[in-house]
């Protein structure tokens, strides 16, 4: 008797025309069961931001080139697309993110549409894992290797599950990739700057523009230095926000009520 296939959600936050999320979407669904919903627009650097205040737009795709692979688009957040995937096509039994343009490294995980799916895929209670893809100096990317890996890990974690509030974030270097290495979130950090201009009826605009920083950029067990050096990095990445370290530290000077 042939096992049962799996099912997985693909979602991404480049929107459903990116090529990243179509390299990973065909690749996983020859392991698969697999429904891709994915923003319409853009998305990026949103956040694990969830739309209440309107309704929302959820509709099939095909001229998203996915083939025989069902595809929807959302007027919404990737972490909307994982909520509308959930609850309209049946719980999966794993979601995943990307392939995105550009790396999610160190802190970039507190911004990113990309993890922010992942995150909302293990809010839901389902193992979930974000890809993303670092670019080459001419700003071209290679998806076809990291969605192969992307399938193959797809399966371990299908087969092994995911500690609960627990996903992993995978990080591809540009080129062909020296190795995988298991990493931990680095310190890699963007150091904003406003760029303020004015337009032709003579009133300010600003750009939020950034430069790169990470002081552990040459230190193979973060993700940022990892990736740098060539490798992929794969994070184990859980939520838990409480510093239980310093609980008892912050009750012993927070004053009474009185």
């Amino acid at each position: 008797m042939t096992a049962k296939r799996k099912r997985v959600l693909v979602a991404n936050d480049d929107g459903i025309f990116s090529p990243g999320i179509k390299a990973l979407g065909l690749a996983l669904a020859e392991v698969a069961d697999v429904v891709v919903v994915a923003p319409d627009v853009e998305q990026s650097a949103v956040g694990h931001g969830i739309t209440i205040r309107r309704p929302l737009r959820f509709k099939h795709t095909a001229s998203a080139g996915f083939g025989n692979v069902p595809a929807y688009r959302v007027d919404g957040t990737p972490a909307d697309c994982v909520v509308l995937g959930y609850h309209l096509l049946g719980q999966p039994d794993l979601v995943v993110s990307g392939i995105n343009i550009g790396p999610n490294l160190g802190d970039d995980l507190t911004h990113s549409g990309t993890v922010a799916a992942a995150i909302e895929g293990m809010a839901l209670g389902v193992p979930s894992i974000a890809f993303s893809q670092q670019s080459g100096a001419d700003g071209e990317y290679n998806f076809a290797a990291g969605a192969a890996f992307a399938a193959n890990l797809a399966l371990k974690v299908l087969e092994r599950g995911l500690p609960r509030r627990t996903l992993l974030n995978v990080n591809f270097p540009h080129g062909d990739a020296k190795g995988v290495r298991v990493t931990r979130v680095g310190e890699h950090r963007w150091e904003d700057s406003i760029v303020t201009r004015i337009d032709p009826e003579g009133r300010e605009y600003h750009w939020v523009a950034g430069t790169s920083r990470a002081e552990d950029a040459h230190d193979l067990e973060t993700d940022y230095g990892a990736v740098q050096a060539g490798y992929v990095s794969v994070t184990p990445v859980r939520l838990d926000l409480t510093a239980r370290d310093l609980l008892r530290e912050v009750e012993g000077y927070v004053p009474d009520l009185a």
